[in-house]
């Protein structure tokens, strides 16, 4: 016998919505969080006076798809993405407040997995922070917002702005992987133009590690908050190697040349998959996006973190960033407002 239909938003109250939700995002088991949910406010402790803040947003369409990612995978991923940014800074993640708006026609299921992919998220990646408050709404495009707050334990942050020539750039996570992900997606996932939930799940029995890449991405917090002892510069790589790297430089005040074989190295771990080869490997290492990645600078003679592998180095000059001395283009990487078409996309 099939199961029950989930209820859809438009059937229950808020109250019965959290009731059914709440229970599903743990609670956070460390020190800094005072008073978690069920209060107007959370209340968290900043021990050394400071905590570390970021949000980021998610929206149907031009973030992801249902027809592609289970609710459980779009908690998974709000969680990593937001957790990601955090150690960039060399920070620990505390908390995080969630606030969801949705259609009322969507099964409160789906928002019960999207609670079990945050709550399995922050367990794994990041032991001792969960979500500690948010907020519902009713909107036409399924969005979630996330929050997420740091402890430095003591240490300065870890900034864009600090690397110095001579530094040298390494790397800790896969590069390359969830753009080759969104590549299978949309080349072999989609169905008369649609993107097809058919089609996604075999294509995820293919080629699961750059499938999870993209949908289920994994960051290097632990190798970030190691980093934040001894990096002089440091940030997520979300948007392409080449385009934050260019960030990077810019608010450094440096040039930051990448070693071609360190890259083609990463480059040749993408290869296996049928239809790769080396070219379009190295640009979508160079420009994928959403490795959630982090690209950090060490001042030379300081050992890398485990986990961080070297990439380039720092150089003096107009900040910009080449390829084994050679300027790269300016544009590349993904960006929410140059060359989205919703439609295909």
């Amino acid at each position: 016998m099939a199961p029950d239909p989930s209820p859809t938003l438009a059937e229950l109250s808020e109250g019965e919505v959290l009731a059914r939700v709440l229970h599903r995002l743990g609670t956070a088991s460390g020190s800094e969080t005072l008073v978690g949910p069920g209060d107007d406010s959370a209340v968290l402790r900043a021990p050394d006076g400071r905590f570390v803040v970021t949000t980021d947003m998610m929206v149907h369409g031009p973030d992801f798809r249902l027809a592609w990612s289970t609710p459980f995978d779009l908690g998974w991923k709000a969680a990593a993405s937001n957790l990601s940014d955090v150690a960039a800074m060399g920070a620990r993640p505390t908390a995080m407040v969630v606030a969801i708006s949705a259609p009322q026609h969507l099964g409160v299921d789906v928002l019960e997995g999207i609670a079990d992919g945050l709550a399995a998220g922050c367990s794994a990646m990041a032991p001792g922070c969960a979500v500690v408050g948010g907020d519902l709404s009713a909107s036409s495009t399924l969005t979630l917002a996330i929050t997420a707050f740091g402890s430095l334990d003591g240490r300065a942050p870890v900034l864009r702005s600090g690397a110095r020539p001579g530094d040298v750039v390494a790397a800790a996570g896969p590069l390359g992987a969830a753009g080759l992900g969104l590549r299978l997606l949309f080349e072999r996932a989609r169905a008369e133009g649609e993107p097809s939930a058919v089609l996604a799940r075999e294509l995820r029995t293919l080629f699961p590690e750059v499938l999870d890449a993209q949908l289920r991405p994994t960051p290097p917090i632990a190798a970030g908050i190691a980093a934040g002892g001894t990096a002089s510069a440091m940030m997520d790589v979300s948007d392409g190697v080449v385009l934050d790297a260019r960030r990077l430089a810019r608010a450094s005040g440096v040039v930051i040349d990448l070693d071609a074989a360190a890259v083609d190295a990463h480059a040749e771990a993408l290869t296996w998959v049928d239809g790769v080869d080396l070219a379009l490997a190295r640009t979508l290492v160079l420009g994928g996006g959403e490795d959630h990645a982090m690209l950090a600078c060490f001042p030379a003679g300081v050992a890398t973190p485990p986990g961080f592998t070297v990439l380039g180095v720092v150089r003096e000059g107009e900040p910009e960033v080449r390829l084994d001395g050679t300027a790269l283009e300016e544009r590349g990487g993904w960006d929410p407002y140059l060359g989205w078409d919703g439609a295909a996309g």
